[in-house]
């Protein structure tokens, strides 16, 4: 139960079987769905040779009847339009239309009208309809705007358009999977309860037929969770690999997009990370930045000495054995200078924004308790000139969610200082935070002071001292699957949906996040996993996030 494999493979089969030259059009949304499961010289070699999207292929006449036209859309009405309109004047010798999701009876018809000189070869549903960044880790990016913290009856219109969204995401998620859930949701969140609801209803009674697979022992387990019964992890400062990068420079789809940090040679101003495509990438995701600097090295040591064997080479025979022997050798050049890149800029980030004492005082605030030695601590960094306003409010935003009920009159003051001392705060952020997310709002132990083990695990934690001060935060995600796997979540927060029960331990669960994931819970995912405790855990999310994203 592998997404990357899940969405791979449906790729595979829609340009496999089509022999021939080929143009690819896709939409907004399914491009990153392929590009983050497919290179572009994967695609040379399926012999697609022009990757064009839906609407701007619309804006040409050109006729192109040699080429083989295979379209993977979303079924949206938007697509099903412009595909009547292209068909109704074929440019292209064979169109053969690939869709991520479920069509209606109605789309089918319309498109079959609109075929009348018969161009259409095939008319399929492949369900990739959502970007799998990772193997147990994929996103639907839909931007939320808050829109899901707000009463429905505040937008309807534009509540039911990202429920709808999520909802389709999740319904081939489970179709590729060949697999029917039995679906739990957060009690205290009126958005996980609507998007668990009519998933059920999409499942179960819609599209049964669709969805009725050989039944398994113990059924997958679906648990729609928020964003706002965790919204400390978004806002901390990360210190492992991946979600560093994202967090200082960004990661949109498996790629990071340098030109916004400085001036890079052409071919260097997008990098691509992925861990199906980078071996080195694969193997360092998860660890923390100091460890990282140091295989860097090992890495580009590794790369000199095979660079130096380079001088050796005499005549054409040399050469050849040379490329025979180190086949990754341009490739390898390109990930040295990648990863060196990127190292470097995070360090020039991490000095100039004085992120180490920063990250100290955050993780001192989600993690150990001690309210005056953090008011004191949260008051010198706002002092601090070399502090950033969006480190100055964040800080705030952690101790406010931290310390809500204990000091409120210190709390103002923090409000007041931040108003004085950053000139882009706008008063609100934080009361809103604490408002939609607020202690009152959340159903898990986010700080870990309400239940006695918990409190025994942190103060455990706090003498034994952590490795690392920089990364002994740990998601409310960990505590939630941690209560899977000993069979103790409870009901009474999060509860099954239907008269659809689980008998018995599941093997497979999909947590998905309406409100967005962070690559620190990706992360916990991986190594939760990577434990064998014979329960596989998928994260989703609407959005992938990061402190900017968030705030």
């Amino acid at each position: 139960m592998v997404v990357t494999s899940s969405a791979r493979d449906y790729i595979n089969r829609i340009l496999q079987d089509i022999s021939g030259m080929k143009v690819l059009i896709l939409d907004s949304q399914t491009v990153g769905i392929v590009s983050v499961v497919y290179s572009q010289s994967e695609l040379l070699q399926k012999e697609v040779f022009l990757v064009e999207l839906v609407d701007s292929i619309s804006k040409s006449n050109e006729s192109m009847s040699h080429l083989k036209a295979v379209y993977f859309l979303r079924p949206t009405s938007e697509n099903i339009q412009l595909l009547r309109h292209q068909l109704a004047s074929p440019r292209f010798g064979e169109y053969h239309l690939f869709f991520s999701n479920i069509l209606k009876d109605t789309q089918i018809h319309l498109l079959a009208d609109s075929d009348e000189q018969e161009v259409v070869q095939q008319v399929q549903e492949f369900y990739a309809d959502f970007v799998a960044i990772d193997p147990y880790h994929f996103t639907l990016h839909v931007p939320s705007h808050y829109i899901y913290m707000l009463p429905a009856m505040v937008d309807p219109s534009t509540v039911q358009r990202f429920s709808d969204r999520v909802v389709d995401g999740l319904a081939a998620l489970f179709l590729a999977l060949k697999r029917r859930p039995v679906i739990r949701y957060q009690r205290t969140s009126d958005i996980a309860k609507r998007i668990a609801q009519e998933a059920a209803k999409l499942m179960y009674q819609e599209e049964s037929g669709l969805f009725d697979f050989r039944r398994m022992e113990v059924s997958p387990l679906l648990l729609v969770i928020d964003r706002r019964d965790d919204p400390v992890t978004p806002l901390l400062n990360q210190w492992t690999y991946q979600a560093m990068v994202h967090e200082l420079i960004g990661i949109q789809d498996n790629k990071v997009d340098l030109k916004s940090i400085g001036k890079f040679p052409k071919d260097q101003e997008e990098v691509v990370l992925s861990s199906e495509q980078d071996s080195f990438f694969k193997a360092n995701m998860y660890e923390n930045f100091g460890d990282i600097g140091m295989n860097i090295k090992r890495m580009v040591d590794e790369f000199q000495q095979v660079s130096k064997s380079n001088q050796n080479i005499q005549t054409i025979e040399d050469m050849a054995k040379f490329v025979d022997n180190y086949p990754e050798y341009r490739k390898m050049h390109g990930n040295v200078t990648k990863h060196v890149t990127l190292v470097t800029e995070m360090s020039k980030i991490v000095e100039e924004r004085k992120l180490m004492s920063v990250s100290q005082t955050e993780q001192e605030l989600a993690c150990n308790g001690g309210q005056g030695a953090a008011f004191e601590a949260v008051t010198n960094l706002l002092n601090n000139e070399s502090i950033s306003d969006v480190d100055r409010l964040r800080l705030v935003m952690l101790y406010a969610l931290r310390y809500e009920k204990d000091s409120p009159v210190q709390l103002m003051q923090l409000f007041n200082k931040l108003a004085s001392r950053s000139a882009k705060y706008k008063p609100g952020l934080v009361q809103f935070l604490l408002k939609q997310a607020g202690v009152d709002k959340r159903t898990g132990d986010l700080f870990g002071n309400r239940d006695l083990m918990n409190i025994a695990r942190n103060m455990a934690r706090g003498l034994k001292g952590v490795e690392n001060v920089y990364t002994q935060h740990q998601p409310l995600l960990f505590q939630i699957m941690e209560s899977i796997v000993k069979g103790r979540l409870r009901d009474v927060d999060y509860p099954f949906i239907g008269n659809h029960f689980q008998q018995g331990r599941p093997q497979d669960v999909i947590i998905f996040i309406v409100g967005g994931t962070t690559y620190e819970e990706s992360r916990s995912v991986a190594l939760q996993n990577a434990s064998n405790t014979g329960i596989r855990f998928i994260l989703g999310g609407s959005s992938v996030l990061n402190s900017k994203r968030y705030d």
